[in-house]
């Protein structure tokens, strides 16, 4: 069962949540993927709710979001197990299924093709209306070093080399799977 939500009301309960981390999941074909994120903004853009993520060039997730511009963000809402954020934070979806290791039971979606995932019921459905690769001229240099040291791999789970893209998406469906 979905309670629906004005997803403003949850505002201060999704951005304290990002700090820790959300997941960021997404669907091609048959595969589903969640990505542990803690980058990510809620506001309003052209008049429409909007959750933007950041994604590196070399993640799957983006590989995912370039084949199906739509995707679910997954707030913990309540007791969860914090191995699923864990492990979705450091596993790559080109090498696992983490739904299957993780044994998540996956929500059929309201509005877009991408599901839900019961364990982290707070949902947001999202559909990609703009998107915009990073310049890397505009970065500062402390961040520059901080968050894309050249020295490390770009597999590294942490901070790498590679850049992000913005994915605004429109905020389609906001709801808490009860």
């Amino acid at each position: 069962m979905k309670k629906e939500i004005q997803v403003f009301d949850y505002a201060s309960v999704i951005m304290k949540a990002l700090k820790t981390g959300i997941l960021l999941t997404t669907k091609v074909d048959d595969k589903v993927n969640s990505m542990t994120i803690s980058w990510g903004t809620l506001g309003i853009e052209w008049g429409k709710p909007i959750f933007t993520v950041f994604v590196r060039e070399n993640r799957f997730t983006k590989y995912q979001l370039e084949k199906n511009p739509e995707f679910t963000i997954n707030v913990p809402f309540g007791e969860f197990d914090k191995k699923i954020l864990g492990i979705c934070g450091t596993k790559s979806g080109h090498f696992s299924d983490k739904i299957k290791e993780l044994n998540l039971t996956l929500e059929s979606p309201n509005s877009i093709l991408v599901p839900a995932i019961k364990e982290i019921p707070l949902t947001l459905e999202c559909r990609v209306i703009y998107k915009q690769k990073q310049d890397e001229s505009e970065i500062k240099e402390e961040n520059k070093n901080k968050f894309y040291p050249q020295d490390v791999e770009s597999s590294f789970h942490g901070a790498n080399r590679d850049f992000h893209t913005a994915y605004y998406g429109e905020i389609i469906s906001a709801y808490i799977i009860e």
